[in-house]
């Protein structure tokens, strides 16, 4: 069967990346990216429309008309800025999701994305190697809105059998999109600094640990998982996904390996830290190991080694 894709929230760190391997994969006409802006590039042959996933109207419209396949539900706002206007995270969060899965049963979606993420953890969640199955107590606006997600989506697919396939991101690196607000931010905004200035002050402390994963992994995981046959798909609220851990004073020691008179210094954000300090450090992803055949390509210095250079083609 022919695959048409809508894309909602297209123009995020996630989205705009992913948009452009599913296009390469099934052609730019029949991949349909929204936001609520235009995009900065885009090219002539792709299919884009102005869209905001809280207008359930128009949001028919276009499933009227394009009756897709396959929707990825992306609009979200993330961590540190859901924080600053947590009701309107909440809206975006969860109203959007809510019309997304509406209009796919409507209309007979076969699949539909939703990013979860680690936020979805908190405080006495295991810190260390943090299971598929166990406390999930997040005290962040974001975190919230993605641990009711995830229990929405398995409802959806227990009442409604709708194929609805979802990933607990940890923090994603990318050099092509600018970071939307998020507290693992600083792992990216330290590459571009290090080659600007060769220094940068951290918002996160030196001890932050944190599950970390390149971005084309992760584009390359929520493809994977899309395409695995229904039955091998035993999660149907959000799996665990892994890559690596490490800290800024890591990454500092990579970006030295390249740049070695890199600086590394701290400006603590207190909203970001306590963020931070209430996820996991690392995640067991053997469930998306043994269901799907998950496995990550990329560790840390191999991806500090790809950022740098295609970071210089930038500047």
């Amino acid at each position: 069967m022919k695959e048409r894709i809508i894309i909602l929230g297209a123009n995020g760190q996630i989205g705009t990346e992913l948009a452009i391997t599913l296009r390469n994969k099934y052609g730019a006409e029949n991949v349909i990216t929204t936001d609520l802006n235009e995009p900065k590039n885009k090219n002539q042959n792709e299919v884009f429309y102005v869209q905001d996933i809280l207008d359930k109207s128009s949001l028919r419209a276009l499933f009227e008309q394009y009756k897709p396949t396959q929707v990825y539900a992306l609009a979200a706002m993330l961590s540190a800025t859901a924080e600053k206007y947590p009701k309107k995270a909440w809206d975006l969060n969860m109203e959007g999701l809510f019309n997304v899965l509406d209009l796919a049963v409507e209309f007979g979606v076969s699949r539909v994305f939703w990013p979860s993420s680690i936020a979805a953890f908190g405080p006495n969640s295991s810190k260390v190697n943090c299971p598929q199955y166990g406390v999930m107590d997040p005290n962040t606006i974001y975190g919230i809105s993605k641990q009711a997600g995830e229990r929405y989506c398995e409802y959806y697919y227990n009442k409604h059998n709708l194929d609805v396939r979802s990933i607990r991101y940890p923090g994603i690196i990318s050099w092509k999109t600018v970071p939307g607000g998020g507290t693992t931010d600083y792992a990216v905004e330290i590459y571009f600094e290090a080659l600007k200035s060769k220094s940068y002050a951290s918002f996160l402390d030196e001890n932050s640990a944190l599950p970390m994963m390149y971005m084309p992994d992760a584009v390359r995981a929520t493809i994977e998982l899309m395409e695995a046959p229904k039955e091998n798909i035993s999660i149907r609220s959000s799996y665990n996904l892994a890559a690596m851990t490490f800290t800024p004073e890591e990454v500092a020691e990579s970006i030295k390996k390249q740049i070695p008179d890199f600086e590394l210094s701290y400006a603590v954000d207190d909203v970001k830290q306590r963020i931070a300090d209430s996820w996991p450090q690392s995640i067991d992803d053997s469930f998306a190991r043994n269901d799907w055949g998950w496995k990550p390509e990329f560790d840390l210095d191999s991806m500090t080694k790809d950022m740098l250079e295609n970071i210089a083609k930038l500047l």
